[in-house]
């Protein structure tokens, strides 16, 4: 049997903190809590650091963009109410002007039967996961476990706890699998810049982190 602390590097501690970083921007909209903690001096280093690759320095630049404009703004209840407005906009609203964040919607695409509902096959399978793992989708967060939130947020938990190719083999297919069609309708939709360039530097990540994890099996 596999120890898990052999996992529990700080490059797999890194990574698990961009994952998570990622999963609470796509979990609720930004408020003010959310804004103190990205603006904060710490979370701004980890961003810095991020951006020192050249694949992440556009996006990280236009988030650290709106969210210092957002802070700084004269009204900052107001601006926040904008970005919610977005965030519901996109992520909320069930209709064709909107990017769904559930797996389910855009695997169905390659399922031979279309009439596929939200909580059914992709949610049970990563309920699944989740139960396997002793992790559960907390409450106050009603959503099916094929939202990209608690993925991500699963992808963060493996990162310390699961082998490369582990790893790998479930990123490709609950991730990959369809994050290149959610990444073209959020910015296709996203009147704003800041989930567009949130569903890229997603994107762009899991790429990158992949091409990690296979380079090292």
């Amino acid at each position: 049997m596999n120890d898990k602390r052999l996992y529990d590097t700080a490059m797999n501690q890194g990574r698990s903190m961009v994952y998570k970083l990622l999963s609470s921007l796509f979990a609720k909209e930004l408020d003010h809590q959310l804004l103190k903690e990205l603006t904060a001096s710490q979370a701004q280093a980890f961003l810095a650091q991020l951006a020192s690759d050249p694949l992440f320095i556009q996006d990280i630049a236009t988030l650290n963009s709106v969210l210092n404009s957002t802070l700084n703004n004269v009204n900052t209840d107001h601006a926040l109410l904008e970005l919610a407005a977005d965030y519901c906009g996109l992520f909320l609203v069930g209709t064709k002007h909107s990017a769904s964040p559930y797996a389910s919607l855009y695997l169905k695409e390659n399922a031979p039967n279309k009439d596929v509902l939200l909580f059914g096959e992709q949610h049970q399978q990563m309920q699944t996961y989740l139960q396997q793992s002793q992790l559960t989708v907390q409450s106050e967060f009603p959503e099916p476990a094929d939202h990209i939130a608690v993925i991500l947020a699963y992808v963060a938990h493996q990162a310390c706890a699961s082998d490369d190719k582990t790893q790998l083999a479930f990123i490709n297919q609950y991730l990959n699998a369809w994050l290149g069609s959610f990444t073209d309708k959020v910015t296709s939709l996203d009147t704003g810049k800041f989930y567009a360039a949130l569903a890229h530097l997603t994107q762009t990540w899991v790429a990158s982190d992949c091409e990690g994890l296979a380079a090292d099996q």
